[in-house]
């Protein structure tokens, strides 16, 4: 088996997830309010999220949440990255 670079997968897991951050805050940005929480809506399941959206989201905020979410993303990935090494027996 071949070993994950713990580094390159933690560095692709925190861009993706921030990848998929900018596009929510493109969705919220472009669509509106009742389209956000129809799609929202539509992503959970038919979870209601009408009651926690927030359309006033400030730009740096935003900043601030693209930055958390890329730093979890690359933590998580390189936990899985490790874990799954961890497994691998060496010949």
């Amino acid at each position: 088996m071949y070993r994950l670079n713990v580094k390159k997968f933690g560095f692709a897991l925190g861009l993706t997830g921030a990848l998929i951050y900018l596009g929510c805050m493109i969705v919220m940005a472009t669509a509106g309010k009742e389209a956000s929480i129809t799609f929202f809506n539509s992503l959970a399941h038919g979870l209601d999220v009408t009651s926690i959206i927030r359309m006033d989201v400030p730009l740096w905020e935003a900043l601030i949440g693209i930055i958390q979410i890329f730093i979890l993303g690359w933590l998580i990935g390189a936990c899985i990255a490790a874990f799954y090494n961890a497994q691998i027996k060496n010949k």
